[in-house]
């Protein structure tokens, strides 16, 4: 029983790969450069982040995600500068990334009535593979099934927009638009290869202060992409004596606006508790975990996220945004 429902989560996790590559993780929340290139610069200071995923955590094959990014704001604040590496590991299929970001920002009204809109983009290349000595055909000799390592190269872009206040943001981005372009015309080795598809990401949030010490920021993203349901975050965060941020997310997947999903690829939920602690004035560790609120959460122990992010600040800034608001 153990190994059929090993397989079955393992077809499960491959069908839905092959609907949608994009790592799934949560502290996004805290480090928008993820998600959109024009978070590149936004803290003005040199920013350092990791984070390691460890998803479905009991499965064979479940997901394991590293990833790493740095940026910093130059000539005065006006242009924001960003590397980003992602390594994701599903079993047999693996798929790394790096991208190298860069965002323009415009300032518009003084005083407290400032805002900011900027514009990101970022290129890079990422790998797609397929190691065919983790897998076990059913039928031996079976030539659809790869005995080798199997991987491509391809070029790629993203790009993104973000307007944020002292209190307010709102930020759109497109990644993977290159790659299914640039795609070699296939072939019997590269027949299981997994070409990204364009991931579409929206997110919008406020920060409000409840009092002196504690401020509270709600935030919903919005994830499409092609053949997968449209996933939704709703997230919401608190900020208690500067120190320490709690708060949860609850993820759900909707297939109302498309009627051509495959039977395996319908909405599911989680929820996510998460904990931000500042163990300085520049360095945080954060740490979520992901609950699944289908079957699959009765066969795992939900998955553990845990995060780094250090500041290294200038006395030369001058700051034009809390560094609470957005992430």
């Amino acid at each position: 029983m153990k190994r059929i429902l090993a397989f079955g989560v393992l077809f499960f996790l491959l069908q839905s790969a092959k609907a949608q590559q994009d790592a799934q993780f949560s502290q996004y929340v805290f480090n928008g450069i993820y998600l959109n290139p024009a978070y590149a610069g936004y803290k003005q200071d040199l920013q350092l982040h990791s984070f390691c995923r460890s998803q479905w955590t009991g499965l064979t094959g479940a997901p394991l995600t590293y990833a790493g990014a740095a940026d910093v704001a130059v000539l005065d604040g006006a242009v924001g500068l960003g590397l980003m590496v992602n390594h994701d590991q599903l079993g047999a299929q693996s798929y790394t990334s790096g991208y190298a970001n860069a965002s323009y920002r415009i300032q518009f009204g003084r005083g407290d009535d400032k805002s900011w809109l900027s514009f990101g983009l970022g290129f890079g290349m990422l790998q797609t593979g397929l190691d065919g000595t983790k897998l076990n055909a059913t039928q031996s000799g079976d030539m659809n099934i790869p005995t080798t390592f199997q991987s491509t190269s391809l070029p790629d872009a993203r790009i993104g927009v973000l307007y944020t206040t002292d209190n307010f943001f709102a930020g759109f981005s497109v990644d993977n638009l290159l790659a299914q372009y640039m795609h070699p015309p296939a072939t019997s080795e590269s027949l299981m290869l997994v070409v990204p598809k364009p991931h579409k990401y929206l997110t919008v949030g406020a920060l409000f202060s409840l009092n002196d010490d504690t401020k509270i920021k709600p935030s919903i993203m919005i994830k499409e992409a092609q053949g997968a349901p449209t996933s939704i975050d709703v997230n919401t965060f608190v900020l208690m004596s500067e120190k320490f941020w709690i708060g949860g997310t609850f993820r759900t997947g909707l297939d109302a606006f498309k009627n051509n999903l495959q039977s395996g690829l319908r909405s599911s939920s989680a929820l996510v508790g998460m904990v931000e602690f500042y163990l300085g004035p520049d360095f945080r560790i954060g740490y979520a975990y992901d609950y699944s609120l289908n079957k699959l959460g009765s066969y795992g122990y939900g998955s553990h996220e845990i995060s780094l992010d250090i500041v290294f600040k200038s006395s030369k800034r001058d700051y034009y945004i809390s560094r609470h608001c957005y992430f």
